[in-house]
């Protein structure tokens, strides 16, 4: 199936560079643009797309704004954070706010579609290695840890908490079952089960809620 995307900048050379890049990629279309948050807030609910590139710096309504209205409306689009800084705290937020994940402005063609493709997919946090480092360093800065639901955090199993644990740590799903010796479709039913339990929208909440919660300290 064809990842329909949506570009949301409020630089025309941005968008179009992107539109031209991922057009150019197997399996990738780009139906719209957007030039601020609540054009993207608009294009979103027109277009239906599969994954939305989002900027978080705009005029009129900026990123994470955005972000937050897109998850709120539950539609089944993930949003892609589009920054020029790794360690930006409004990444952080947007992560918070229900984002699936983060991409440097500068990252490569190959970089940039195969981040799409991983969204999309839903199975995976993009650049693990990067998001982790952005959740560790801001979760210190967030001041008062969030408050674990003990109820929710209670009806995970020993196991769950376990695999939560590994998602937080950058893992993809093959290499947590490489880890518990299991089976990855296992894993992935692990994945569900918790995302549910906790009540999150996808793998990138699920690593963010573990942080937050002091299950997972940053090191």
């Amino acid at each position: 199936m064809t990842i329909r995307v949506l570009i949301v900048d409020d630089q025309m050379m941005v968008r179009e560079g992107f539109s031209v890049l991922l057009n150019a990629m197997d399996g990738i279309e780009v139906v719209g643009e957007a030039v601020d948050g609540r054009a993207a807030i608009a294009q979103v609910a027109a277009l239906r797309p599969d994954v939305v590139l989002m900027d978080i710096r705009m005029p009129e309504m900026n990123g994470l704004e955005a972000t937050r209205e897109i998850v709120a409306a539950d539609t089944d689009a993930k949003v892609l954070v589009l920054t020029t800084f790794d360690l930006d705290e409004y990444v952080y937020q947007a992560l918070r706010a229900g984002a699936s994940g983060f991409l440097l402005k500068d990252a490569s063609a190959r970089q940039l579609a195969d981040g799409v493709r991983v969204v999309a997919a839903g199975d995976a946090l993009l650049a693990p290695s990067v998001t982790k480092r952005l959740i560790a360093e801001f979760s210190k800065l967030s001041g008062t840890p969030r408050p674990a639901d003990p109820a929710a955090v209670g009806e995970l199993t020993e196991r769950e908490t376990e695999v939560l644990v590994l998602i937080a740590q950058g893992l993809s799903n093959a290499e947590i079952a490489d880890r518990l010796i299991v089976a990855e479709s296992t894993i992935k039913t692990h994945v569900s089960r918790i995302l549910v339990k906790l009540g999150l929208r996808d793998r990138t909440q699920a690593a963010v809620f573990a942080y937050e919660t002091r299950l997972v300290t940053p090191a």
